[in-house]
C-alpha cells in the first residue's frame, strides 16, 4: 500500500510522527494509501525552513516570480489528465467535473501570472511643498492554507499562486481524506523552478491545524470548510495576531419566478443541485418556487433527478459520483430521514441505490424534498451531500426575506426574465456572491470569492485583487529632501503646506 508523505524543501519528508490516516477509492469503498499524519514538531520545522526561505524569495523581482508562475500554468497543463485522475481517485467526482475544477484553479494560476501590474503602488507628487508620497505592498512572510476535501486542486490553487506571486512562502494543509493532489501541485511548482522550502506540503488532523494556529512566524492564514471550524479558526488564529480569512458553509437558495424559462432553471439547479454529489460550498440546496410555479418546477426536477446517472468517476456516463467517505454517507443519508420524520414530502428517495461491482462503494442517489419549512433542519443545515429542498414562497417579497433570514450568505441565484426583479434581487440580497439566471456564480479570478454573514470570518474575500490585499502588507513612504536650508525643529503635528 502506497505512503503519502509531506512535500517540505523540495522533496518528500516523512517526519517525525508515527501516526497514519487511511486514503479511499470512494467508488470501491477500498482504502488505496496511507497518509503520513503529521505533528507539532513536523509542522514547526518546516515553519523555520519557510521562514528561511522567505527571505531570499521575497527579494526576488515581481518579474521573476511572474515566470516561475508561467511555468507552473504549462506544467499544469501538459500534466492535468494526471491530476483529475488523482482527483477522480480519491474524492470521487466525474471526470469532467475534476478537470473543470482544475480549470478553475489554474485561472488563479493566470492572474498571478500577472504579479508585476498588481503590485504596483500609488505615486503623488507634491502632497506638500517639495514632499512627495508613495505606497507599496510588500509581502508577509510565511502564509499558510487549509483546505477541505471537495476541491483538492481548486481551493490549495485559489491560496498559494497569489500568496506565492506575492512573494510569501507557504505552507498548505490539505484534507487528509485526498491529499495525493496537493503533492503533485507542490512537485510540478518545484519543477517550475520554485527554490525550495517555499511552498510545502504538511498533511495532519487537528495537531497540524492547531500548531498553524499557534506558531509566532505564520503571518497569515486561510482556510475554506465548515462554518464551526471556520469559527475555531479565525479565533485562534486572531488571538494570535495572524491575519486570516476563514470561508465556511452554505447553504445556496436559487430562486425560480413564475416567469423564468423553466427549461433553463431546471437544467441549471440539477447540475448546481447534484454535480460533485453536491460537495461544493456553491451548491444549490434550496430551491424556492415563487407564486404557481412550484408544481411545475417540481414535476420537471423530479423526472430528472429519478434518471439522474450516478456511478464511477472515470465511467464516461456518469453525471454524479460516490460521496467522499463511509462516514459522510452516513450523514447524508441521515438527514433525509430527518427530513421525512420533519414531515417534508420526499419526492425522490435514492438513499438505497446500489450499484452491481462497486456494492462497498460510498453512493447515494439524488434526493428531492418538496414542501420544506424555514424551520426544518434540512433547510436550516449544510447537508453537503445530493439534496435539493423545494419551498414554496407566494411572492418575491417573501423569497427574498427567506434568503435574508438566512444565517448563511455564500451564493445565490435568480432565474427570471424581469428586468427589475434582478436587479432589485442582486442589490438588495444578504448574500456574497449573486448569479442571475446563472446557477453557479463563482468569480472568475480576476474578481474575488467569499460570501457574507456565516459563510465568511474576515474581512477579505479569497483570489483576485483581495487575494494581493491579503497576502500584502501596505507602506507609505513621505519623503522630502531638502535644498540645504536647515528648518527648525517642529513639536506639533506635521501638516502639508
Amino acid at each position: 500500500m502506497s505512503l503519502i508523505q509531506h512535500f517540505v524543501n523540495g522533496k518528500s519528508y516523512k517526519g517525525n510522527s508515527n501516526r497514519k490516516g487511511k486514503v479511499f477509492n470512494p467508488a470501491t469503498g477500498e482504502q488505496e494509501s496511507e497518509v503520513i499524519l503529521g505533528s507539532k514538531e513536523d509542522l514547526n520545522n518546516t515553519v523555520n525552513i519557510a521562514r528561511k526561505a522567505f527571505e531570499s524569495w521575497s527579494a526576488k523581482p515581481p518579474l521573476q516570480r511572474a515566470r516561475v508562475m508561467f511555468k507552473f500554468k504549462e506544467l499544469i497543463e501538459r500534466n492535468s489528465e494526471e491530476i483529475a485522475k488523482l482527483i477522480v481517485s480519491e474524492h470521487g467526482k466525474v471526470y469532467e467535473d475534476a478537470k473543470g475544477s482544475l480549470t478553475r484553479g489554474l485561472e488563479v494560476v493566470e492572474f498571478a501570472c500577472g504579479i508585476p501590474q498588481m503590485l504596483k503602488g500609488e505615486f503623488t507628487e507634491n502632497v506638500g511643498s517639495e514632499v512627495d508620497s508613495w505606497s507599496i505592498r510588500q509581502p508577509l512572510g510565511v502564509c499558510a492554507g487549509i483546505t477541505p476535501f471537495n476541491f483538492p486542486a481548486m481551493v490549495p490553487m485559489w491560496m498559494f499562486p497569489m500568496a506565492i506571486a506575492c512573494g510569501n512562502s507557504f505552507i498548505l494543509k490539505p484534507s487528509e481524506k485526498d491529499p495525493s493532489c496537493s503533492f503533485k501541485l507542490a512537485e510540478l511548482l518545484s519543477e517550475a523552478g520554485l527554490p525550495d522550502g517555499v511552498l510545502n506540503v504538511v498533511n495532519g488532523d487537528k495537531e497540524v491545524v492547531d500548531a498553524i494556529l499557534e506558531n509566532k512566524d505564520i503571518q497569515a492564514v486561510s482556510f475554506v470548510g465548515s462554518t464551526p471550524i471556520a469559527k475555531y479558526i479565525y479565533e485562534n488564529a486572531a488571538h494570535n495576531e495572524k491575519r486570516v480569512q476563514a470561508l465556511g458553509g452554505a447553504k445556496n437558495h436559487c430562486v425560480v419566478m413564475p416567469d423564468c424559462d423553466l427549461d433553463q432553471a431546471v437544467n441549471g439547479l440539477m447540475g448546481a443541485a447534484y454535480g460533485s454529489a453536491g460537495e461544493r460550498c456553491m451548491a444549490q440546496s434550496v430551491a424556492v418556487a415563487v407564486g404557481d410555479i412550484g408544481d411545475r418546477l417540481v414535476d420537471k426536477l423530479s423526472k430528472k433527478v429519478e434518471v439522474l446517472k450516478v456511478g464511477p468517476g472515470m465511467d464516461k456516463n456518469s453525471e454524479m459520483g460516490p460521496l467522499i467517505t463511509k462516514e459522510h454517507l452516513e450523514k447524508v443519508r441521515g438527514y433525509v430521514d430527518i427530513g421525512v420524520k420533519e414531515g417534508a414530502k420526499l419526492v425522490v428517495d435514492g438513499r438505497n441505490l446500489k450499484l452491481q461491482g462497486y456494492e462497498k462503494g460510498f453512493f447515494i442517489g439524488g434526493c428531492l424534498f418538496d414542501n420544506v419549512k424555514k424551520d426544518m433542519r434540512i433547510y436550516k443545515e449544510e447537508i453537503f451531500g445530493p439534496v435539493l429542498s423545494v419551498v414554496r414562497a407566494k411572492d418575491f417579497e417573501e423569497a427574498s426575506k427567506l434568503v435574508n433570514d438566512h444565517e448563511y450568505g455564500n451564493g445565490v441565484s435568480i432565474f427570471t426574465r424581469d428586468g427589475d426583479a434582478a436587479r432589485t434581487f442582486s442589490s438588495k440580497i444578504k448574500v456574497g456572491m449573486v448569479g442571475i439566471n446563472i446557477p453557479i456564480p463563482v468569480p472568475m479570478a480576476f474578481h474575488s470569492f467569499g460570501g457574507w454573514k456565516r459563510s465568511l470570518f474576515g474581512d477579505q474575500h479569497m483570489h483576485g485583487p483581495e487575494g494581493v490585499r491579503f497576502y500584502t502588507k501596505l507602506k507609505t513612504i513621505t519623503s522630502r529632501w531638502p535644498s540645504g536650508i536647515r528648518s527648525n525643529p517642529e513639536f506639533v503635528m506635521p501638516t502639508m503646506k
